[in-house]
């Protein structure tokens, strides 16, 4: 009985000591809290302490839970690079403010950048998909007893596929409203969650999403842009579509370049069958070009450029 407690007390240890980040905690770290973060095998930030993910954090009152009270950011971080990060932090802040919730006092850039990293580095990853969600404290029915905030940072291997074929259909069962809380990153996503099905259960690769105008808005989970020509069109915010950072950094690029023009106005669904080409950006995959809508298809050649200008612009990004 002692042998094999003292064989799986050295393994423990070795497992302590093969981890760069329990290594590098401070003494007043115990040796159990070192021991549960060693055989815990996927580490989570929950208000700047790393934790193991199946430990309890939210209770029945939680408002993300009840209330979708709650927003989200998703990153890229390449190394010790967030791509994009003072967007992401801007939009953030700005969201924040809109739904009355009150910024700590330490929630600078720089805070915001460490506390990604430090997740990032507590899972060993040389490249992650982040996810940092914020929402009030508990409390309250709808009216919130509290506007201060908790936050809970995911880092997960970034895995990136911009696939050769991607086909997409409409979603016209439920609209996305107009209007500016659509442009918010909330967790109130059940229309993407039931499109999501819909696509899943009609081989689709994803699905657009209509207002109640019956515009397009934006897909499951990117912006949407359609090519005719030289001219280059998204739905504008007002049309209920969420204020990407790709989508914003497309259409600075295209800005700044003579062969194309960059239009913001609301589109029918009927122009899918018209234009030459359509693409969707996001945080993840960047650039995803469409090859196919019902029996309509798309060439590729403005996405496929804008790829590339994209991926020179995430190397430059801090």
């Amino acid at each position: 009985m002692g042998k094999s407690n003292c064989r799986t007390e050295t393994h423990h240890w070795g497992l302590v000591k093969k981890n760069k980040f329990i290594k590098n905690l401070g003494p007043e770290i115990s040796w159990v809290t070192r021991f549960f973060l060693a055989v815990s095998s996927t580490m989570i930030n929950y208000n700047g302490s790393i934790i193991a993910k199946r430990s309890a954090l939210l209770t029945v009152n939680n408002r993300a839970l009840k209330y979708g009270d709650a927003l989200f950011e998703t990153l890229k971080v390449i190394g010790d690079k967030i791509i994009f990060a003072e967007d992401h932090y801007f939009r953030l802040m700005a969201s924040m403010r809109m739904l009355r919730m009150k910024i700590p006092i330490e929630f600078t850039l720089d805070f915001f950048k460490k506390e990604i990293l430090k997740t990032v580095e507590a899972q060993e990853l040389e490249s992650a998909r982040v996810r940092l969600s914020v929402y009030r404290k508990d409390g309250g029915f709808y009216l919130p007893k509290h506007n201060t905030i908790e936050y809970i940072i995911e880092a997960h291997q970034l895995k990136t596929l911009v696939k050769t074929r991607y086909e997409i259909d409409l979603f016209k069962d439920y609209y996305v409203y107009s209007g500016l809380l659509s442009t918010l990153k909330t967790t109130n996503k059940i229309i993407n969650v039931l499109a999501s099905i819909f696509a899943d259960e009609n081989d689709l690769d994803n699905c657009l999403l209509i207002n109640e105008k019956k515009q397009l808005v934006e897909a499951l989970n990117a912006n949407v842009f359609l090519v005719n020509g030289n001219q280059v069109i998204t739905p504008p915010l007002s049309e209920g579509c969420l204020k990407g950072i790709v989508r914003k950094n497309i259409i600075d690029i295209l800005h700044k370049d003579a062969d194309y023009t960059i239009v913001e106005a609301e589109i029918s669904p009927f122009e899918l069958q018209r234009v030459d080409e359509v693409f969707l950006t996001n945080t993840i995959l960047g650039v995803q070009p469409v090859t196919g809508y019902r029996k309509k298809m798309y060439t590729t050649e403005v996405a496929v450029g804008l790829q590339k200008k994209l991926a020179i612009l995430e190397d430059l990004s801090s």
